[in-house]
């Protein structure tokens, strides 16, 4: 009897070509979208290039948002890659940028060769432990990962914005609900006129590719992903691997949040994220799991959201409009 299977080959050119497809359907939806509110989509289009490319500082400002959608995509790519759904990245990204803004607040004064690295680390510490958590009840319980990981998001929003209008508001605010800016020593150092998450991204990328492809965690990953079953026959511990995994992802997760709370934002606020989280879902997807892939990506992304900001001043579109396309 002969057995015909799929190739491998071909259901990644499908995939691929699946990709190609839904990125021109969103352009020509787009473009009916723009026709209706009265503009000439092409001139739309070169106008949101312009608004990203046009000076070195919206070149910047590009760059400055693909940084953070880059990290948060790199974290999730860990969780998929094993078939855990972390939905979770937005709440990671809030308790990663709180608990490095409690250092950031707490000692403003210490020297920025150590407050830095603290802040990072402690932002690393604060998604991973609350990327576990999860994890945890995963192994423990076999919970849904997905609806899990979701209404952590909301606990996390929710504590920033106690912290924001309670114990953490700055009393020199005059009553408006709003953390203290951080101090000189609690900023991200500037290269190239960007804040240093730029370098932190690029190498991130190559280190994650390097651990899913080259490394004995990175094989195991995989083969969870795979099989659980299989992962089990092999001698793989699936529970700690999983919770190993899901400090990695959160951790990455929260270095996105604390790099944003003191790189751009340069404090904690409620609207810190502005949804990222969600987006880096996409971003991971669109991109195959790859970490190359999701450089590409995430600047691809950050173009239209730096686009579609600049368009809503040139072509008066309004901002939710703008979010749209």
């Amino acid at each position: 009897m002969i057995r015909t299977a799929e190739r491998n080959d071909v259901m990644e050119k499908k995939a691929v070509l699946i990709r190609i497809f839904a990125v021109a359907l969103a352009l020509l939806t787009s473009g009916l979208f723009i026709m209706f509110l009265g503009h000439n989509p092409i001139d739309v289009y070169i106008s949101m290039i312009e608004g990203s490319f046009g000076t070195l500082y919206r070149f910047r400002e590009t760059v400055v948002k693909t940084v953070p959608l880059v990290i948060t995509s790199l974290g999730i790519l860990i969780a998929f890659k094993m078939k855990f759904w972390n939905i979770g990245a937005e709440g990671q990204i809030y308790m990663g940028a709180f608990l490095g803004s409690f250092f950031a607040l707490k000692f403003p004064n210490a020297p920025k060769g150590l407050l830095i690295p603290i802040m990072i680390l402690a932002g690393i510490v604060g998604g991973g432990l609350y990327g576990l958590i999860p994890a945890f009840f995963k192994g423990k319980y076999d919970t849904n990962e997905t609806l899990f990981t979701l209404m952590l998001n909301y606990i996390a929003i929710k504590w920033v914005t106690y912290l924001q209008y309670g114990p953490w508001k700055d009393p020199s605010a005059n009553g408006f609900p709003k953390i203290a800016t951080f101090s000189d020593n609690a900023t991200l150092p500037k290269l190239l006129g960007i804040n240093i998450g730029w370098v932190i991204a690029i190498i991130l990328v190559i280190l994650v590719h390097i651990f899913i492809h080259n490394t004995k965690k990175g094989y195991e990953i995989e083969v969870i992903g795979e099989s659980e079953n299989t992962a089990r026959y092999a001698g793989i511990n699936v529970s700690r691997t999983i919770m190993e995994a899901m400090f990695l992802s959160g951790g990455l997760c929260g270095l996105a949040g604390i790099i944003q709370a003191s790189g751009v934002n340069n404090t904690l606020s409620v609207e810190l994220s502005g949804g990222m989280g969600y987006t880096a879902i996409i971003v991971t997807w669109l991109s195959q799991l790859s970490a190359p892939l999701i450089a590409l990506v995430s600047f691809l992304f950050a173009l239209l959201i730096q686009g579609g900001s600049y368009i809503q001043t040139a072509f008066q579109i309004p901002q939710s409009a703008a979010d749209i396309m």
